[in-house]
């Protein structure tokens, strides 16, 4: 593998309300996940900067796309988001099937669409952990 990479070619597949993983890199144009950790101040009065214990792991996400109605593509796998209260798993693989991959357990908030005044009709789907599962990156 090699050293540093850039972010073109990347696979995302999201799970749709009945567990199957559908690809939907195509539709998606861009994305924004996070792994965050919980920090707690520990800091004494006899310190003269902070003291801190790393907390809990979270992990988020945010996919932006393009609607598209195909079978198995973004607008059938998020449009049940409202009307179904599932876990999805979300897998974010950037470049390729030899790199590193994070695959979460994941709660949809949202499935927003939004028509542009230039005719543009895109989405947005906000999501967070579901299952307490520390989020891990995996190597292919």
């Amino acid at each position: 593998m090699a050293g540093k990479l850039s972010g073109l070619g990347a696979t995302i597949t999201v799970d749709d309300a009945s567990a199957a993983a559908n690809d939907i890199s195509n539709d998606v144009t861009n994305y924004e996940f996070a792994t965050p950790r919980g920090v707690q101040d520990t800091t004494g009065v006899n310190k003269s900067a902070m003291e801190r214990l790393l907390l809990l792991a979270d992990f988020s996400v945010t996919l932006n796309g393009v609607y598209n109605i195909d079978s198995a593509k973004s607008h059938l796998t998020l449009s049940s988001v409202s009307s179904t209260s599932v876990a999805r798993t979300v897998k974010l693989q950037p470049i390729n099937a030899a790199t590193p991959y994070l695959s979460c357990e994941t709660l949809f908030t949202d499935y927003q669409v939004s028509r542009a005044d230039s005719g543009a009709l895109t989405w947005q789907a906000p999501g967070v952990l579901q299952d307490g599962t520390t989020p891990t990156w995996t190597n292919s």
